[in-house]
C-alpha cells in the first residue's frame, strides 16, 4: 500500500510530479481508467504496480468518446470508493482532472488513427476513437509514463493505441492485461451495474458463444459465416441480446479473416436492453 498516495487534479501539477520522479530515476507506470473501478481494473493496477517504481491511476470520464445518444451523463461515478481501491492497490498518485482541464473552451486538436478506427467499434461509434486517442495521448503527455497498462476487454482500443504509440514514436511501452470475468464468463465492466437481475442471469451467454467458436477453430473449423451462425444461435436461444457484429480477425491488424485460422481474435458487440457489451477471445 502507498499511504502517501497523492490526489492530483491539475495536468500541470501532474507533469511537475512526474518530472520530479524522473529526476530521481524512478520508472513511471500509468493505468488509465474512467473510474467505477471493479476487479478487472484492480488486476490492471496490480499488474502496473509490478512494472515500475511509481504507479499513477487516472480517473477521467472522457466526454469526447461518448456519442450524443450514449451514456455519458449516467456513466457510474464512484470516486470515494475508487480512491480507496487505488490506495489499497499501491498507487502513488491518483490523477483525476476535470473536463475543462483536459478540454478548455478553445480546444481544437484531435488525434485520429485512420484505418483501424473505420471498422468494428469505429463503424458503430463514429467519433469514439477520435476521443479515445486524443485523451490517451493527453494522458501520456501529462503523466509521461514509461509503461501504460490497458485491458484486453477493449481489444480494438488496445490495437489502436499501440498503433498510435508506434506511429507517433511515443516513448512508452503498452502492456495489455487479460480480461477478468465473472464465474459465468461475463467480462467485468463498469456498465454491468445497469443490468436487471434477469439480464444478469443470462449475460454470460456471450462468453459461452465465444468459447464455442474458439473450440471449433482449434478443431480446424475455418468458415466464419458458419462459426458466427453457431454463436448467434447460442446467444439468441438463451438471451434477449441483439447482436451488432461478430468478426474473426488477425489479432495484430484486425484485418478480417475470410478463412479463420490461428492466431485469430473473435470480437463481438451486442445489446441487452439499454446496455451495450463488447467482448473477445484470442485463439492462439
Amino acid at each position: 500500500m502507498s499511504p502517501q498516495m497523492k490526489i492530483v487534479r491539475a495536468p500541470k501539477s501532474m507533469q511537475l510530479l512526474a518530472q520530479r520522479w524522473r529526476e530521481q530515476g524512478q520508472k513511471i507506470v500509468l493505468v488509465p481508467t474512467m473510474g467505477a473501478l471493479h476487479n478487472g481494473h484492480l488486476a490492471l493496477i496490480r499488474r502496473g504496480r509490478q512494472q515500475g517504481d511509481k504507479l499513477v491511476v487516472s480517473i477521467f470520464v472522457n466526454p469526447t468518446q461518448f456519442g450524443p445518444r450514449e451514456d455519458f451523463s449516467r456513466y457510474p461515478r464512484t470516486f470515494e470508493a475508487d480512491k480507496q481501491r487505488c490506495l489499497a492497490g499501491g498507487a502513488d498518485a491518483l490523477f483525476c482532472p476535470e473536463p475543462d482541464d483536459m478540454y478548455p473552451p478553445d480546444f481544437d486538436t484531435w488525434v485520429n488513427v485512420e484505418v483501424l478506427t473505420s471498422i468494428l467499434e469505429g463503424a458503430a461509434r463514429t467519433a469514439h476513437f477520435r476521443g479515445v486517442c486524443t485523451v490517451v495521448l493527453k494522458l501520456l503527455n501529462t503523466v509521461t509514463p514509461d509503461v501504460a497498462v490497458f485491458g484486453q476487454k477493449d481489444y480494438q482500443q488496445c490495437v489502436v493505441i499501440k498503433r498510435m504509440v508506434d506511429d507517433l514514436n511515443l516513448p512508452v511501452k503498452v502492456v495489455i492485461g487479460p480480461t477478468v470475468r465473472e464465474p459465468d464468463g461475463l467480462a467485468l465492466s463498469s456498465r454491468n451495474v445497469y443490468l436487471t437481475v434477469e439480464q444478469r442471469r443470462t449475460a454470460g451467454v456471450l462468453y459461452q458463444a465465444l468459447s464455442l467458436a474458439k473450440e471449433q477453430i482449434t478443431r480446424g473449423k475455418t468458415n466464419p459465416a458458419r462459426l458466427a451462425g453457431q454463436m448467434e444461435r447460442i446467444i439468441r436461444r438463451n438471451s434477449d441480446f441483439e447482436i451488432e457484429y461478430i468478426e474473426f480477425a488477425d489479432p495484430a491488424t484486425l484485418k478480417r479473416q475470410t478463412i479463420v485460422h490461428p492466431p485469430a481474435v473473435i470480437l463481438l458487440a451486442a445489446r441487452l436492453g439499454a446496455t451495450r457489451f463488447i467482448d473477445n477471445v484470442i485463439v492462439r
